[in-house]
C-alpha cells in the first residue's frame, strides 16, 4: 500500500473513536444454553441492544472499509444478532446517552462460531476482532477528547489484558474479555462494571457515556469471522 493509501486508511480506522463525537453533537461471566432475552431483565435496565426488536433504523451503520453483514437469526428458538466479516470493517452505532452514576454495569451475551488466527493485535495489521463492544465517552465539540473502551473477543491468549489501540492509541482502550482459550460455538454472557473500567484506564471518574457500537472486523487481517451478539443492556447491579 502507498502511503496516501496507508494515511487515507488510518483516517477512516480512526473515526470510530474519533469522529463519532461529530455524529453525536451536529469480569463476572456463564456459559449459556442461550443468548440474553430482555424478556427476562428488569424493566429498571436501559435496553441497548434488542435483538427481538432490532430494526436497523435505531442503529447506524459506520462503514470503515467494507461492509460487515448484520441479520437477525434464530438459535434454540431465540434470536440473535449475527455478524458476519469477510475482510470487512463495519459497525453499528447506537446513540444513548447513559449515566453511570445510576447504571454502571454493561451486560451482554455473545457466541463465537468462526474466530481469526492469532493476530499481532497491538499492531495497525493485527488491528481486527472476531468481536467487539464499543462504549464511548464524548469529547463533544473536542473531538479529539473522545474516548472509546473496547470490550474484545481477541485472538490471542491475553483474557484479561488491556492494550492502547493500533490506530488510535490515546483515545481507544482494548480489553480483551475473552480470547483464543475460550470455546467457541457456546453462548457466554458477561457483566462489566463500566465506569470502573473508564477510571482504571483514565484516572477519572465518567459519569456518562453517549453511545455503544459493535463491529466484527477483519479488514486488516484479510480473514473472515462469524460471531452472534445477544441482547446488550446496562442495569445498576
Amino acid at each position: 500500500m502507498n502511503e496516501q493509501g496507508f494515511v487515507i486508511r488510518f483516517i477512516i480506522k480512526v473515526q470510530l473513536c474519533m469522529l463519532i463525537s461529530f455524529v453525536m453533537n451536529a469480569k463476572v461471566y456463564a456459559e449459556l444454553d442461550e443468548p440474553i432475552n430482555f424478556s427476562d431483565i428488569s424493566s429498571s435496565t436501559i435496553k441497548i441492544l434488542n435483538v427481538d426488536n432490532f430494526t436497523s433504523k435505531n442503529w447506524e451503520e459506520v462503514n470503515f472499509n467494507g461492509l460487515t453483514h448484520y441479520q437477525v437469526e434464530t438459535h434454540n428458538q431465540k434470536n440473535a444478532l449475527k455478524a458476519e466479516s469477510k475482510q470487512s470493517a463495519s459497525g453499528l452505532l447506537f446513540k444513548k446517552e447513559i449515566d453511570l452514576s445510576k447504571t454502571p454495569y454493561l451486560n451482554w451475551s455473545w457466541r463465537l462460531e468462526k474466530g481469526l488466527p492469532e493476530l499481532p493485535e497491538t499492531t495497525k495489521a493485527g488491528d481486527d476482532y472476531a468481536a467487539r463492544i464499543y462504549i464511548i465517552h464524548s469529547g463533544g465539540w473536542f473531538f479529539w477528547q473522545t474516548k472509546a473502551l473496547n470490550y474484545v473477543w481477541s485472538s490471542r491468549n491475553v483474557k484479561g489484558q488491556s492494550w492502547p489501540n493500533a490506530y488510535a492509541p490515546d483515545n481507544a482502550l482494548m480489553k480483551a474479555v475473552r480470547d483464543n482459550s475460550d470455546v467457541s460455538g457456546i453462548w457466554l454472557s458477561e457483566k462489566r462494571h463500566v465506569q470502573k473500567d473508564f477510571k482504571v484506564w483514565l484516572g477519572e471518574d465518567i459519569s456518562q457515556i453517549e453511545g455503544v457500537a459493535i463491529m466484527t472486523d477483519t479488514d486488516d487481517s484479510k480473514g473472515h469471522a462469524v460471531v452472534y451478539y445477544g441482547d446488550i443492556f446496562f442495569s445498576a447491579n
